[in-house]
């Protein structure tokens, strides 16, 4: 979960900076109305990274509201390579080099989302 997060930041920056290699790039990078559909996700995985950062640190001191940060960040992870999967669905578009990182974003989650919402035995003093 750590490196998801750092990884969002760190994509971005590469994306901002213009580092890609457009070899690299998914279908018509240069094209704006698809620069715009890229940073449309800027705020969803910046959320998403703040939130499982913030959670793992609050984890780190026992904090009870961790748990709760964390699903955030994971529902937040998983809606995110969702979107981007259902995109690239719609635009008929199956290049793995963004698929397979954008399945990762979806399903990585899954495991960690059913442990958090299970529910919690409830202990009582005798």
């Amino acid at each position: 979960m750590l490196l998801t997060d750092l990884a969002f930041v760190v994509y971005f920056i590469i994306t901002g900076l213009g580092a890609i290699p457009p070899e690299w790039a998914f279908a018509d990078y240069t094209n704006p109305v698809m620069a715009d559909w890229n940073w449309s996700f800027l705020w969803i995985d910046l959320l998403a990274s703040a939130t499982g950062l913030a959670s793992l640190y609050l984890l780190r001191r026992a904090s009870r509201s961790g748990p709760g940060l964390m699903l955030v960040s994971l529902v937040l992870t998983m809606a995110s390579g969702l979107m981007a999967i259902a995109f690239w669905t719609l635009r008929g578009d199956f290049s793995l080099a963004w698929w397979l990182p954008n399945l990762y974003l979806m399903l990585f989650p899954i495991p960690a989302i059913v442990c958090l919402t299970q529910p919690r035995p409830h202990f009582t003093a005798s």
